[in-house]
Order: C-alpha cells, then sequence, then structure tokens
C-alpha cells in the first residue's frame, strides 16, 4: 500500500506544480501586458506634445512672417524707427519658433518607435528563463 500512496501524492505534487506554474505564468503574462499598455501610453503622450509644440511653432513663425510683413510695409512707408522695431520683434517670435522647433523634435524623437520595448524585453526573458529551467 506504501508504493500506491507515494505514487498518488508524487502525481499529486506534479498536478500542484503545474497548476502553480500556469497560474504564474498567467499573472506573469498580465503583468507584462499591463506594463506594455504603460508604455504605449507613455509614448503617445510625448508625440502628443511634441506634436503640440511643432504646432506652437508654427503658429509662431506664421506671426513671425506676419511681422515681417508689417516690417517691410512700415519701411516702405517710413524711413527708419517703425520697421527697425517690426524687425527686432520678428527676430524675436523667430527665435521663439526655432526653440519651440527643437523642443518638439526632440519629444517626437523619444516618441518614436511606437513599439513598447521594454516589455517586450521583459517577455523574452522571461521566455528564455522559462526555456532554460525547463531543460533543466
Amino acid at each position: 500500500m506504501t508504493g500506491t500512496t507515494d505514487q498518488y501524492t508524487e502525481r499529486r505534487s506534479v498536478s500542484e506544480l503545474v497548476e502553480r506554474a500556469t497560474e504564474q505564468l498567467s499573472t506573469l503574462v498580465r503583468q507584462e501586458m499591463a506594463l506594455a499598455r504603460w508604455e504605449l501610453t507613455e509614448k503617445g503622450r510625448r508625440a502628443g506634445r511634441g506634436g503640440g509644440l511643432l504646432g506652437a511653432a508654427g503658429a509662431v513663425a506664421y506671426v513671425g512672417f506676419m511681422v515681417l510683413a508689417g516690417a517691410g510695409i512700415a519701411a516702405l512707408a517710413l524711413v527708419l524707427p517703425v520697421w527697425a522695431s517690426a524687425l527686432i520683434v520678428s527676430g524675436v517670435l523667430f527665435v521663439v519658433a526655432a526653440v519651440l522647433g527643437t523642443l518638439g523634435r526632440r519629444e517626437l524623437k523619444q516618441a518614436a518607435p511606437p513599439v513598447p520595448s521594454e516589455a517586450l524585453a521583459g517577455i523574452k526573458h522571461d521566455v528564455d528563463e522559462i526555456k532554460g529551467r525547463a531543460h533543466r
């Protein structure tokens, strides 16, 4: 009778191990999916900020062109003071547009590619670890 009890205990232990491994793998996959979701959300936010900054740069550049046009008109209408100040204002606006454009490009570069690389690396590491332990 002792032999059958040991076999029953051994089978039960193996089934418990398989059940626990299945639960842990399921938990691990859910956690990796949550990480991927968070990473994609963060990259989406960066892309949104970058796009907004580029849009602001475009708007400021447009205003700069309008001021530059006003400076040209003022230069023809009056000989010096009005257009000189208009050129200074348009120069400042172009500098602001350049700074906003640079910041926007940097944000977009940090957001691309929109792949959850950290989560994928974690999943790859987990799969490699499971394969390594399965062969032991």
